[in-house]
């Protein structure tokens, strides 16, 4: 597991992980197969970027504010086959990456929140990992949606 010497370093990981986020989503916008995909990744990305905002503004001012919910689970990631990223994919297939990705994001998160005996840096990753699980949760709503409803 990376080893954090400092909230900075926390921060920068995060950041960085947010970059790699917009990344892929921009990239399944860029390859999507209609109109509506290249839509809703975009969003996606667009979200992405502003959590990077927030995660810059909050390594640049030097506090957060910690706000710990209750992010409910659908678990409907929890039974997917695990699916590759092609250029060719269907929705349903890349809505199967991005859950698969947030959920890894917030196991990532919350392993290193149970790890942390720094009790600020615990409450940054679990802050991150809420975040993380907002994600899943979107991913899981629209998959249900617009996927399973229509079979």
């Amino acid at each position: 597991m990376k080893e954090f010497n400092s909230i900075n370093d926390i921060l920068d990981f995060a950041i960085n992980a947010e970059q790699e986020a917009v990344d892929f989503y921009n990239e399944l916008a860029e390859n999507a197969k209609t109109e509506d995909m290249r839509i809703v990744f975009t969003s996606f990305a667009q979200e992405e970027i502003e959590h990077k905002a927030r995660l810059t503004k909050i390594k640049n001012e030097g506090s957060f504010k910690i706000e710990q919910k209750q992010i409910t689970d659908l678990k409907i990631s929890d039974y997917m086959v695990e699916v590759s990223v092609k250029p060719d994919m269907t929705y349903s297939e890349a809505l199967v990456v991005a859950m698969s990705k947030e959920k890894a994001a917030f196991k990532l998160y919350y392993d290193l929140a149970k790890a942390s005996s720094n009790e600020e840096m615990k409450e940054v990753f679990i802050v991150l990992a809420q975040e993380e699980s907002k994600h899943k949760l979107r991913f899981e709503i629209e998959y249900d949606e617009y996927v399973l409803r229509e079979n």
